[in-house]
């Protein structure tokens, strides 16, 4: 059933729910109507009225010297509230600052989101070169980076394969997002356990992922790493696996209320 337009109303919603999106993943910029309206594939006129429509609803604010289009504080309001339910942060920041103080590098936590990861927290290690691909609010499609890919190769089978077979990464992200490359680095992922981004994203710029799996024994959330080439090596690779597996094992674990060791 295409419950876009199964219901009356449902395309308007379903139109709303995409320039939100649009809206959040420019955030803190912000995004102009024809960026917003080039992201979701509406038509430009469409897209300034949903746009307005949000905004009178304080669901988007608008910054009319810049021409940009903001969350609004009615999301702030309504994020607070779900965040009781569904943030985890706050259980994965000693995870995230621990990855962070023993190897050097940015550590982050991201969590799926239908067929995207959203970056939820940061942490920089004291390396001081830095990438910046990954931030707070920043998406990136399954299997993009080494959260999603993370996360997509531990996907069911059928899920993973319809997702690869439905998705066009590789014309928005690079040939090496192709089906046959995408299908052979889920197989390494799924052999090693964790991701490797080997700088497909910004040119330099690694990263590393490890799936954290929730109560279902889905992957929902990943712990990842970024840095420079350089501090990704050959031989220290393993090392930063093992530490990014411990610690999705252990958030893993105390998600699902068991037992877990300190972190550190």
């Amino acid at each position: 059933m295409d419950m876009s337009t199964s219901y009356p109303g449902a395309q308007v919603v379903g139109r709303m729910a995409s320039v939100l999106r649009a809206v959040s993943t420019a955030m803190p910029r912000g995004v102009s109507t024809a960026e917003a309206a080039r992201s979701t594939g509406l038509a430009r006129p469409t897209v300034h009225r949903l746009l307005a429509a949000l905004t009178a609803e304080g669901f988007c604010d608008h910054d009319h010297k810049a021409g940009l289009w903001l969350l609004g504080p009615e999301m702030y309001l309504m994020g607070v509230v779900a965040a009781e339910r569904y943030d985890i942060t706050e259980i994965a920041r000693d995870h995230v600052a621990a990855l962070a103080e023993a190897t050097g590098e940015s550590a982050f936590l991201s969590v799926r989101r239908g067929e995207e990861t959203v970056c939820l927290l940061r942490q920089d290690g004291a390396f001081p070169i830095r990438s910046f691909v990954l931030y707070e609010g920043k998406r990136f499609p399954l299997g993009v980076a080494s959260a999603g890919l993370a996360i997509l190769s531990f996907l069911p089978e059928k899920t993973m394969e319809r997702y690869v077979e439905g998705h066009d990464l590789a014309s928005g992200h690079g040939s090496e997002h192709g089906q046959g490359l995408l299908r052979l680095r889920i197989a390494e992922t799924r052999e090693r356990g964790w991701a490797v981004n080997p700088g497909l994203v910004v040119e330099g710029s690694w990263g590393m992922g490890a799936a954290v799996f929730d109560t279902a024994g889905q992957p929902a959330w990943a712990l990842s790493l970024t840095g420079i080439e350089s501090r990704f090596s050959t031989d220290r690779r393993p090392e930063l696996g093992r530490l990014l597996l411990h610690h999705a094992h252990e958030l893993s674990k105390q998600l699902r209320g068991e037992h877990a060791f300190p972190v550190g």
